[in-house]
């Protein structure tokens, strides 16, 4: 899930360079009678911050998951809610006032975790603008937080709001980022910071965007899980990530092209998965970035801020030649922002809505709308500037690498010049943020709840400054706004849906971005070092990017030998990991199901 998007490199460069040393793999460390169990997971999208507050990539919160419990969490057998830190829940019969129960556990650090750390999350994110980046959505209705007592929290609201079976805010300890009264420092990414957490695994070593270092934690509240650290090891490109799990140097991937999955089918020692993806892919078209004061920022190309300009553009991409070419059919043609995997709020548009691919239609639109063609073939707007866009992609993506080529070419055929951008992930996110681009290619993983996703492209997430936004696409609408309002408001599951939809007919409409596919998720891992994982939902869904942590905690070493697994699991203290292209990292090894569902006061089942 691409969240909020905040300037990555000062904090980078604050906490200091990783030292990488080119050279032989070199094992330098004293050999231990028994190595931990431990799961090696390949990441090939970038890190950028840890803090839980201000973690954007996909990458990093499902790294928070892992860390912080939220207070409840969607279940890995149906995506319903379960219980997380709260153990009971129940509204007040206006739906203003919600109390949950804490259970009685403990931090990783030993210390009692109370209502009082929920209460000062939720409390820090109202009070503090730089805290709400995230998650701010899930609190813009919140009128006050209050810990009556150590197992006692209660929430009252301004009005109703549906998502709160579904606050996706990892709980933080009180007695830890208390001091912290800048966000942005670069001590909230340092472990004395996020080291401490309430998840089945807590961080103990990051190195930064190259290395994050977990082990289980022992104050867990559901138990040990059967693995004892996990690795999460940042690879330049995802050849270089397959060609590691293929030589057992990592134990889980995914992000996987179509080819590279189909290549890893049926190899010996290999289980792949290919589930119902609950992410989609986009092109942004800057509609006009505005920060939340209605004033112009960046500097996109004004001529997309004509909806007849971005509908053209909509006419003139064919998604099924992405999903055929680019995915290798493994994907599933495009509608709303929420995908089809959570079908109850997925919006599907009708003939008549349908941006259907017709490149005489595109070239019909942008005459009518007054773009002519120039002498050399390049449209003309109304102010005499030409319609060249910039593309903005990532560098390291095949799908980028590969849909910036196909889009170029559709879009020349209607007279639109493209200035291809590959670039890292970080300055995708740094430009997009400030908007400083014309198109770009973006992504959301997307929550069983609607209500996250549908906030990102509401008025009220707009920046107050220039590169750091909650807004996905700079959009804001009145219309829009007010059938999220509506749908954030409406407790009837059926009514609220149909306000949802709404709400996604009207985004498609005005088209600030246009979704391009729901991929598959490709993933693969070593079936001859981990018997099992779970999946979420556990019938066809992913092994990663979950809306939970199922898979990590879940994860069952084959055999279950403490030889075994040390024979798979992890580095030995000292020894050194070939990362990425080439390049060698020191690090330094730190230590040694099913979910329960949980109940609400007055329902059968509850959801995040």
């Amino acid at each position: 899930m691409r969240a909020v998007r905040t300037t990555w490199r000062r904090r980078a460069a604050a906490l200091g360079a990783t030292a990488l040393v080119a050279g032989p793999v070199l094992a330098v460390g004293p050999a231990q009678a028994q190595q931990p169990t431990v799961l090696r997971v390949a990441l090939v999208q970038s890190i950028d911050h840890l803090n839980p507050f201000t973690a954007s990539f996909a990458s990093t919160a499902m790294i928070g998951r892992i860390s912080w419990e939220f207070l409840t969490l969607a279940s890995a057998e149906d995506n319903l809610p379960t219980a997380g830190l709260a153990e009971q829940w129940s509204p007040s019969p206006d739906g203003l006032t919600w109390t949950f129960k804490i259970r009685d556990t403990k931090w990783s650090d030993g210390t009692p975790l109370t209502a009082r750390d929920a209460a000062f999350t939720f409390n820090r994110m109202m009070s503090d603008p730089a805290a709400r980046e995230a998650n701010g959505t899930f609190v813009e209705q919140f009128q006050s937080v209050t810990a009556t007592d150590d197992r006692t929290l209660t929430v009252t609201l301004k009005k109703p709001q549906a998502s709160m079976t579904a606050l996706d805010v990892p709980i933080v300890p009180e007695h830890i980022w208390s001091s912290v009264t800048d966000m942005a420092s670069p001590e909230t990414d340092t472990v004395a910071k996020v080291g401490v957490g309430s998840g089945p695994f807590t961080i103990t070593e990051y190195q930064t965007n190259q290395l994050v270092k977990m082990k289980a934690n022992p104050h867990y509240w559901r138990g040990a899980p059967k693995v004892d650290e996990l690795q999460f090891v940042k690879f330049d490109n995802a050849d270089a990530a397959v060609n590691a799990l293929n030589n057992g140097e990592v134990d889980l991937i995914n992000r996987l092209t179509a080819t590279q999955f189909d290549s890893l089918n049926g190899k010996p020692g290999i289980t792949t998965n290919k589930a119902v993806g609950r992410r989609y892919d986009e092109l942004l078209m800057n509609p006009g970035a505005q920060n939340f004061d209605r004033q112009p920022i960046g500097d996109g190309h004004p001529a997309l801020k004509d909806v007849r300009v971005r509908k053209a553009i909509a006419r003139a991409i064919d998604p099924a030649t992405i999903i055929d070419k680019v995915l290798g059919g493994y994907g599933e043609a495009p509608g709303g922002i929420v995908p089809p995997m959570f079908k109850t709020y997925h919006y599907a548009p009708g003939p008549a809505e349908k941006y259907t691919f017709d490149l005489a239609a595109a070239n019909a639109a942008l005459d009518q709308a007054g773009y002519p063609k120039g002498p050399d073939g390049i449209r003309v707007g109304p102010d005499g500037r030409k319609l060249e866009f910039r593309f903005t992609g990532h560098a390291t993506r095949d799908y980028d690498q590969r849909v910036v080529k196909y889009v170029s070419g559709w879009l020349g055929e209607i007279g639109i010049k493209v200035i291809e951008k590959l670039v890292s992930d970080n300055e995708v996110d740094e430009s997009t943020s400030a908007g400083n681009y014309d198109l770009a290619l973006s992504g959301w993983g997307t929550n069983p709840d609607p209500d996250y996703i549908l906030a990102k492209q509401t008025c009220s997430v707009l920046p107050a400054t220039a590169g750091s936004t909650s807004s996905n696409a700079f959009f804001c609408d009145a219309e829009y706004d007010r059938l999220y309002a509506l749908q954030a408001a409406e407790p009837d599951i059926a009514k609220r849906a149909e306000y949802a939809k709404q709400a996604q007919a009207r985004y498609y409409d005005q088209v600030p971005s246009l979704v391009l596919d729901y991929k598959s998720a490709l993933e693969a891992y070593r079936s001859d070092k981990f018997s099992s994982l779970t999946k979420q939902p556990v019938a066809d869904g992913a092994l990663m990017e979950q809306s939970g942590y199922w898979s990590f905690y879940g994860a069952v070493p084959a055999g279950e030998d403490a030889a075994a697994a040390g024979d798979s699991g992890g580095l030995p203290t000292g020894a050194w990991i070939a990362i990425g292209a080439g390049a060698v990292l020191v690090v330094v090894l730190v230590g040694v199901m099913v979910s329960r569902r949980g109940k609400s006061a007055g329902s059968d089942d509850d959801k995040e």
